[in-house]
């Protein structure tokens, strides 16, 4: 205590000392000071010298360009999760957002806080943030691309794809007849415009499709491997034939950019035949490594930039290098996993939307100032759906994919998006796009990428009654945390409906819990968490429908599929951890035997739900019924479905003082003499068999109210299967 007085004491004269020193040296060296006068009148206050050093910092290039960071990133989070609310991708919200701070909205109401946070001379220093962002995305982009993907689809993704480009680019170009004279003529010339306009009918946002299938459950279907292969197949030739419309219009004419695509076409080689053989060696050594250094993270990201600048140099842009150099890094999926946790994050979250923010800048509405504007907008609108949905949509038609399939594939390479705004800037800058008509393909964008979500929606109510006539089948849908559940719920399912299960659809749904999920860490999440399950599949001989879903709502969700797929049985994993509690007047509700998640989807949902009690379950368990009344008639066909595949049942009658569940049950088992043992108990207590390890006692839900009533009995109970029959009073769950 002491010492630290002293410290103190010593401290403070340091500070005294010191600062009188300091003081008497600025005060001596102030007669050095020349000042006139006049100067010295004229000198502001203390405080209006603050003022002013404040008003200076404010509007130094730094500060201005942190203020327009944080401006941005407010408004974008907001909007990006108000359009993910209403169902929308978020990438939507994100990019209106950016028009919001722009001329459009924040220029018109408020010019003075638009002059104020994005004044003339600091968008350079914007756009060049905005342009190292777009790099990093584009060689994400380019590490997303699955090879192995096109490999296994490349005969039909040919098609699709290529007709999705073909079709648009020759609309897009015959388009241009009637708008460059009127709109374009003075800013280029006729080739590299129409060249444009064709090329931005052709792209699809490869990002935005493939996160639309994930959330739609879409990733193991072959509709959207397909839609996945195709749409990869379309980002690689929209892109490559984006280099060449560049050069041409940098170039001028066709004659003089052959010398660019020349120089372009010997990158490339050089980029897959010697540089990605390189990395793949390379690759294959740091595979083994538990972390990657940071040296070799810089290594490669060195790569990066001398490949965009090499594309940037030959005139073909540095986002085409970006994607080429994100292309050909090594295939092994860990190393891209890691690069892409360590680039993708700072680029979405961070740079992406500055670029959001400066396409704003550019857009501003209205300048559609006139009805012939509006058609032109309508007209390019129309183009572009057409000749991409449709294009598409026939392609797969005639390579032998259904009518929904071939509608849902068009719909969702129809999806514009990001990948759009980065072409349309790009001519922007090279001044082959006026501003009208930069606006109005910027709103074709947001167009087409808005209403995908709704059109699948309506595609899907279209087909669905059809479906369900062709189909008339009892549909099984259950859900399932660990992957020894997902197996174990399976065969559960067999044990009810026996061979009858192939016929039957089987729905297995995964939910893992988070909403920043890269979609390749979803895809292994997904593999594995249906690996044992799958397996279970293969040796019934039974076709199981693989949902999986990334969300942060799991309940919601869960309960939403439930209503949308309307299943006959709904199946349910819980543990020991769901332990009754018991309730006044000697009675047990449904809603307080399981806590937590699974009682919130019971209580919710009106199909039959089954909730099996896991006590170490396994499939080779003797089977028991506990029947306890009238109302458990229901479960008779489960039984005779057991019985007839071979299996010996218990039956237990709960309460067979009931003349008339008595007589059905004396019914049941004379069509089953010599394959169940009767043993009715008149005593609650002997219902627990002697080897309660080896037992799967099944019973509704009332029986079981009533049985966990003594929480010492029920503790001794074994694994359980309770079954609670339709809410509605349906016989949906019979067999």
């Amino acid at each position: 205590m002491q010492r630290a007085k002293k410290n103190y004491i010593i401290y403070a004269m340091m500070l005294l000392l010191f600062g009188a020193l300091i003081y008497l040296a600025i005060e001596s060296g102030s007669r050095f000071a020349h000042y006139s006068p006049n100067e010295i009148a004229v000198q502001s206050t203390p405080f209006e010298m603050f003022s002013q050093f404040i008003s200076n910092n404010l509007h130094h290039p730094l500060s201005t360009l942190l203020i327009q960071v944080i401006a941005v990133l407010i408004t974008v989070r907001l909007f990006g999760f108000l359009f993910k609310y209403i169902g929308q991708p978020g990438v939507i919200g994100e990019i209106v957002a950016g028009i919001v701070l722009g001329p459009s909205l924040l220029g018109y109401f408020f010019p003075d806080a638009f002059l104020f946070l994005f004044p003339p001379e600091s968008l350079t220093n914007l756009e060049l943030v905005s342009q190292v962002g777009l790099v990093l995305f584009m060689f994400v982009i380019g590490m997303e691309l699955d090879f192995s993907v096109l490999k296994n689809k490349i005969n039909e993704t040919l098609v699709i794809s290529h007709a999705g480009i073909l079709v648009p680019f020759f609309l897009g170009v015959v388009s241009s007849f009637w708008i460059y004279e009127e709109y374009a003529s003075s800013y280029t010339s006729f080739i590299p415009f129409a060249l444009f306009i064709g090329i931005s009918m052709s792209i699809t946002a490869f990002p935005v499709l493939a996160r639309i299938i994930q959330e739609r459950n879409l990733t193991k279907t072959p509709v959207g491997i397909l839609s996945i292969a195709s749409a990869a197949n379309d980002d690689v030739t929209a892109w490559c034939l984006l280099a060449v419309v560049i050069a041409i219009a940098q170039a001028g004419t066709f004659a003089s950019a052959l010398y660019s695509i020349g120089l372009t076409v010997i990158y490339i080689v050089v980029m897959f035949a010697v540089v990605r053989p390189f990395l793949k060696k390379v690759g294959a050594v740091y595979a083994n490594k538990e972390v990657i250094n940071k040296s070799f993270v810089a290594f490669i990201l060195l790569i990066l930039i001398i490949s965009a600048t090499l594309t940037e140099v030959i005139g073909i842009h540095a986002l085409f290098g970006a994607f080429m150099a994100g292309v050909i890094m090594p295939p092994n999926m860990g190393f891209r996993k890691v690069m892409m946790e360590k680039v993708e994050d700072i680029a979405l979250v961070f740079f992406l939307p500055l670029f959001f923010a400066f396409t704003g800048l550019r857009t501003e509405i209205g300048l559609i100032n006139s009805p012939a504007l509006w058609g032109v907008c309508l007209l390019l609108i129309t183009v572009a759906i057409a000749g991409k949905l449709g294009g598409c949509a026939i392609a797969a038609r005639l390579v032998g994919e259904s009518w929904k399939d071939s509608l849902t594939i068009g719909t969702m390479m129809n999806t514009r998006g990001l990948m759009e705004l980065v072409a349309l800037n790009i001519g922007y800058e090279m001044g082959v796009l006026p501003p009208s008509i930069f606006v109005i393909l910027v709103i074709m964008a947001l167009v087409t990428t808005f209403m995908t979500t709704p059109l699948l929606d309506l595609v899907e109510r279209f087909f669905a009654r059809r479906e369900e006539k062709l189909l008339q089948k009892h549909k099984l849908l259950f859900c399932f945390g660990r992957p020894e559940s997902g197996r174990n719920l399976l065969s559960i399912y067999s044990l009810l409906y026996g061979k009858r299960l192939k016929k039957e659809q089987v729905i297995g749904a995964h939910y893992t819990v988070g909403t920043d999920v890269n979609p390749m860490n979803a895809e292994q999440y997904a593999r594995d968490s249906f690996s044992l399950l799958n397996q279970r599949a293969s040796e019934l001989g039974v076709s199981v429908e693989n949902r999986y879903r990334v969300t942060d709502k799991l309940v919601q969700e869960m309960i939403q599929l439930i209503r949308k797929e309307q299943p006959d049985m709904l199946l349910l994993g819980a543990g020991n951890r769901y332990k009754p509690e018991t309730m006044s007047m000697g009675t047990l509700s449904w809603l307080s035997l399981f806590r937590d998640k699974v009682d919130e989807v019971m209580t919710q949902v009106p199909c039959t739900v089954a909730v099996l009690i896991d006590r170490n379950y396994r499939e080779d368990l003797s089977i028991g019924f506990v029947l306890g009344g009238i109302m458990d008639r229901f479960l008779f066909p489960y039984i005779e479905q057991i019985v007839s595949s071979g299996r010996k049942v218990n039956l237990f009658l709960f309460d067979a003082a009931d003349e008339e569940f008595a007589l059905q049950a004396e019914q049941l088992l004379s069509r089953h003499v010599g394959w169940l043992i009767v043993q009715p108990f008149t005593a609650v207590q002997q219902l627990i068999p002697q080897d309660a390890e080896s037992e799967l006692l099944v019973m509704s839900h009332t029986v079981y109210t009533q049985l966990s009533e003594d929480e010492s009995l029920w503790e001794q109970l074994p694994s359980m299967l309770v079954i609670r029959e339709n809410k509605n009073g349906m016989e949906k769950g019979t067999l």
